[in-house]
């Protein structure tokens, strides 16, 4: 017979937070302001200890198991995004790709219309959530966001309103396609 037995430890990290960037905890959400912009997200600190003094933000728990550790240290990342977005945003960068029909892109309002694709009459559109920038310059696209989250999606959305179904994909390649990622190529 086997006798599994959860070894539970004091878990305690620290996250230094930078000259200009203010955080709080309002309800359950985090709130993140720097030069940037504002930045919120609620968070579930269910048995956590979470304390904001001076400039650092104490993260743990007193008899942390793996599921413990795992909440902090997704937490943890989510304020090390938080931090930097406000600092300085994410940016995604896509590239149109038209060979066969040229595409017309446009921002409207909160959306992007994509016309002529592969020869439709009818326009593809893509949401664009709230707190997302999108730039359009010739054939690049550019997305700004002070979250992480949001410029991804933003990416997702457009990349997937271009998705070719019922056609080769080796000789269609039209599309918007990801060709950066924070600065990092793809």
């Amino acid at each position: 017979m086997h006798f599994f037995i959860k070894m539970k430890k004091r878990i305690e990290h620290k996250i230094e937070i930078p000259e200009g960037v203010e955080i709080k905890l309002e309800d359950s959400f985090l709130i993140a302001k720097g030069p940037k912009g504002e930045n919120r997200k609620k968070i579930n600190l269910r048995g956590l200890i979470f304390e904001i003094e001076d400039n650092k933000i104490k993260i743990g728990h007193d008899k942390a198991t793996k599921n413990e550790k795992k909440r902090i240290n997704t937490l943890i990342s989510h304020i090390h995004n938080m931090i930097n977005g406000v600092q300085e945003k994410f940016e995604y960068k896509m590239k149109i790709c038209a060979s066969h029909f040229p595409m017309n892109v446009n921002v409207n309002n909160n959306e992007i219309l994509i016309k002529n694709f592969l020869g439709e009459k009818i326009a593809r559109k893509a949401k664009i959530p709230i707190n997302a920038e999108v730039k359009i310059q010739g054939q690049e696209i550019t997305i700004l966001s002070t979250d992480k989250e949001i410029a991804g999606q933003t990416a997702a959305n457009i990349e997937k309103a271009t998705k070719i179904i019922g056609r080769d994909r080796r000789i269609f390649q039209d599309g918007i396609y990801i060709i950066s990622k924070g600065g990092k190529k793809i």
